[in-house]
C-alpha cells in the first residue's frame, strides 16, 4: 500500500543538492539577459533587452538534470510494498475453508458434493508437497480444525471426518470462516484461501464485503457443483462480494493444477520474518533510458560546446 511508502536508502537522496546548482546554472545560462547584466541598468533592462525564442527548450543541460534526479530516486530504492524473500519456501500457506452442511451431501456429484471435496483437497495437498495448509470447517459456526502445518497426512484425515453431524449448529456463516482463516494465514506468514461451498446464503455477502474491505487476502472458491448448473450461476454472482474467483469441479486435474499454481506464491503478511520490501526503483529505469537516448545523437552537445 501506499501508507508504506518508504526509501530503502534515503541517504541517496542528498545526491539531489547538486542538482539544485545545475538548476541554477541552466536558469543563468538560459536567461535572455545575462550576458547584458553589469553592462545595461538592471531597470533598463526588460525595455531593452528581448527574450530569446528558444529553438530548443529542451536541452541537454536540462536532460542531465532530470537525469540527475530520476538516478538519485533510483539509488534511493523507493518502496511500498513486500516481496517473498528468495530465501524463503517456494509455497505460501493456503487456508482451506470447506462448508459442511447437508446440502454438502447432495449425491448430484459422485459420490457425494462433501466426498468429492475431500478428494479434491487431497490432489491439491500431494500437488503442493511440504507446504503450508490449514483447515477450516463452518455450518452456521466456524472453526479451526487444524491450524497451518505442513503435516498433509494429519489434515487428509480430520478433513475427511467432516460430517454436518458433526457441526454444532446448522447455517452458513461463510463470512466469520473466511476471517477465520484470514487469522490463520497472518499467524502462517501470508498466503491465500481455497473456498469449498455449493453455495452462499444471501445474509452473508453484506458481511463479506465487509471484511473485503479490510482484508486483500486471494480467494479461489472450488464449487461441487454440475457444470452449468443454476446454482453454479448463483454462487458465481455471489462471490462477487468477497472477490473470490470461482473454479468449478473437473472431472480431472485441471482444476487442481490452476489451484496449486495460484496458491504458490501469495503476497507475505505484514511483519512476516520471510519477507522483504521490494526495491520498487527500478520501474524508473526505462524513464533514465529515455532521458538519455538524445545524448547518443551526432551533434546533440554540438549548441553547449559552441557557447562554452
Amino acid at each position: 500500500m501506499m501508507g508504506d511508502f518508504h526509501f530503502l536508502r534515503p541517504w541517496w537522496l542528498v545526491a539531489l543538492l547538486p542538482s539544485l546548482l545545475l538548476a541554477w546554472a541552466i536558469h543563468r545560462r538560459s536567461a535572455a539577459s545575462s550576458p547584458w547584466r553589469g553592462i545595461v541598468a538592471d531597470h533598463l533592462l526588460p525595455y531593452l533587452v528581448r527574450g530569446r525564442s528558444a529553438g530548443r527548450r529542451i536541452g541537454p543541460l536540462l536532460l542531465l538534470l532530470c537525469g540527475w534526479i530520476v538516478s538519485a530516486i533510483i539509488l534511493s530504492g523507493p518502496s511500498w510494498k513486500r516481496e517473498p524473500s528468495p530465501f524463503a519456501d517456494d509455497f505460501a500457506a493456503v487456508a482451506i475453508v470447506v462448508k459442511v452442511t447437508p446440502s454438502m451431501e447432495t449425491e448430484d456429484i459422485a459420490p457425494n458434493r462433501l466426498a468429492r471435496s475431500v478428494q479434491k483437497v487431497h490432489d491439491l495437498l500431494a500437488a503442493r508437497g511440504a507446504a503450508k495448509a490449514g483447515l477450516v470447517a463452518y455450518a452456521g459456526t466456524s472453526h479451526v480444525v487444524i491450524p497451518a502445518t505442513v503435516d498433509a497426512d494429519v489434515i487428509e484425515s480430520f478433513a475427511s471426518s467432516l460430517s454436518p453431524a458433526i457441526m454444532p449448529e446448522e447455517g452458513d456463516a461463510a463470512a466469520e470462516a473466511l476471517q477465520m482463516a484470514d487469522h490463520l494465514l497472518t499467524s502462517a506468514g501470508g498466503g491465500s484461501i481455497l473456498w469449498i461451498t455449493d453455495g452462499i446464503a444471501p445474509e452473508q455477502q453484506g458481511a463479506m464485503a465487509k471484511w473485503r474491505r479490510s482484508s486483500r487476502t486471494p480467494i479461489r472458491l472450488l464449487a461441487p457443483l454440475p457444470a452449468n448448473s443454476p446454482e453454479l450461476a448463483a454462487l458465481d454472482s455471489a462471490a462477487a462480494s468477497a472477490e473470490a474467483k470461482v473454479i468449478g469441479l473437473t472431472s480431472d486435474d485441471g482444476d487442481i493444477t490452476e489451484l496449486a499454481r495460484a496458491s504458490k506464491f501469495a503476497s507475505p503478511a505484514p511483519g512476516d520474518g520471510d519477507a522483504r520490501w521490494q526495491d520498487g526503483g527500478y520501474w524508473l529505469t526505462p524513464l533514465l533510458a529515455l532521458i538519455i537516448l538524445p545524448f547518443f545523437r551526432k551533434g546533440w552537445m554540438a549548441p553547449i560546446a559552441a557557447r562554452s
